[in-house]
């Protein structure tokens, strides 16, 4: 029976968008709303505090999460597989700093 409530909880996809500690993540999960009135599409987030208990993840990547039992104040979710990893964005600071300085 205890499988059975397990595979009827709550599964989301978003994107890592900071790490905020060791095993914690924000990830915000977007989602398209009509307005009441006047019909117009809007964009809309929820931000939710993820327990990643691998550090498998880093910004950009998109996961997906599924609900838990809290796991602290603000952590109700957890990583179950980064369904894509981001690209690495080569910044000239970055460039430098992995070359050395000439």
């Amino acid at each position: 029976m205890e499988a059975s409530n397990r595979n009827n909880r709550k599964t989301l996809v978003g994107f890592v968008t900071s790490r905020s500690g060791d095993k914690s993540v924000k990830v915000t999960v977007p989602y398209k709303i009509p307005h009441p009135r006047y019909v117009k599409v809007i964009n809309r987030k929820t931000v939710v505090h993820v327990h990643d208990e691998k550090n498998e993840t880093h910004i950009g990547d998109q996961v997906e999460i599924m609900e838990t039992r809290p796991l602290s104040r603000l952590k109700r979710w957890r990583v179950i597989r980064v369904v894509e990893a981001a690209t690495q964005i080569e910044t000239p600071a970055h460039h430098q700093a992995t070359e050395g300085t000439p």
